[in-house]
């Protein structure tokens, strides 16, 4: 199986998918691989990866730690998927405030993608000169183009509307949350929604972007960052790792949501992670997560496999019917992001069929 990964690793490197990556894969009963390839950039002089390389892992932060932490809170009966959002975020005044559920911001049956554009213009750069008090208000009272439940669509918001949920109830920020109910009792070292904490050295860039410049130590995702310069964390981007802390959280939903003496999941909340929770709609998803996805599980995902993505070229994956996760980490953006996903994922999907296919 190393063999394999690495040679389709290496491929990739060669037509310039990205300069490198970390690839991990665990099993249920403890036995993991984690495989470092390729350089930080393209430059002959440039850094070698290594596998405890930090990187920005983008979207996956959705559904680590931010779903994570409110299916906790479900789990312990503190959150309800029929309670209103506003019941939480009073705020929130759109003309759907009414009928809006956290089950919808778990779902990601809300259609937001014209306040995703109403965020950043459509161009990440015009964020430059925002803050975060002005995107928190565009947040609140955009209106969404159908009604909640009505379409599966994703976007940030959810996300982001999750992450205040989460605060208002918990009472403090997230990144602390993070911290408290994850990182520090399955010994995430090295996951931060603070880089800053770690030597420029050990965290590898994205992108250069006309706004930034070399986006390397902060996070990449536009409206995460100002929010960020502001003091705040968001839900929906923002957090940094490496692949054996990942590959930790996944080992513990592989154990039925348990790690060493420490129940983190029921098996009844795990379950809701791999079912589909939209059956009236002609789409998958998982309660958090995505579901049976094999654009970038591969072929050999079932209707029981869940992961999650990240824009930056990062992808997490669960199966817990073969008792197997992987976890992909790159920067697939650098030195400038392509024109669509199309390379990043059938490598992705390519590492899945040799992790969860019969050969493996």
């Amino acid at each position: 199986m190393e063999e394999r990964i690495a040679e389709r690793v290496q491929r990739a490197i060669v037509e310039r998918v990205f300069p490198g990556c970390v690839v991990g894969v665990v099993h249920s009963d403890g036995r993991r691989s984690v495989l470092p390839f390729g350089q930080f950039t393209y430059g002959e002089d440039a850094a070698q990866v290594a596998e405890d390389t930090i990187y920005d892992v983008a979207s996956i932060t959705k559904s680590i730690p931010t779903a994570s932490l409110a299916l906790q809170l479900i789990d312990e009966g503190t959150l309800r998927l029929d309670q209103k959002l506003i019941d939480y975020i009073p705020e929130f005044r759109n003309a759907d405030r009414e009928q809006v559920r956290i089950r919808h911001l778990l779902t990601y049956t809300l259609d937001g993608y014209g306040l995703a554009r109403a965020l950043d213009g459509g161009d990440g750069a015009s964020l430059k000169d925002r803050t975060a008090d002005e995107l928190l208000e565009v947040l609140l009272t955009h209106d969404f183009a159908k009604r909640p439940g009505m379409v599966f669509k994703y976007t940030n918001i959810p996300a982001a509307l999750l992450g205040l949920v989460i605060e208002k109830i918990m009472q403090k920020p997230l990144d602390i949350l993070a911290d408290e109910h994850f990182f520090a009792p399955l010994k995430m070292t090295r996951s931060t929604f603070h880089p800053e904490r770690f030597p420029l050295a050990q965290i590898a860039p994205t992108e250069i972007d006309t706004w930034r410049g070399e986006v390397r130590g902060v996070v990449h995702d536009e409206s995460a960052y100002v929010a960020a310069r502001d003091g705040k964390v968001m839900g929906h981007a923002g957090l940094f790792s490496t692949v054996g802390d990942i590959l930790n959280y996944l080992e513990m939903l592989l154990r039925n949501g348990i790690s060493g003496n420490t129940r983190f999941f029921s098996e009844e909340i795990i379950g809701q992670m791999e079912t589909n929770q939209i059956p009236e709609l002609p789409d998958f998803t998982g309660l958090g997560w995505e579901l049976y996805q094999p654009r970038f599980m591969g072929r050999f995902a079932s209707p029981t496999t869940f992961g999650k993505t990240g824009f930056t070229g990062t992808s997490c994956v669960c199966d817990r019917k073969t008792g197997t996760a992987f976890v992909l980490l790159s920067n697939r953006a650098y030195p400038h992001r392509p024109d669509d996903s199309s390379a990043i994922d059938a490598l992705r999907a390519d590492i899945g069929e040799i992790v969860l296919g019969p050969a493996a």
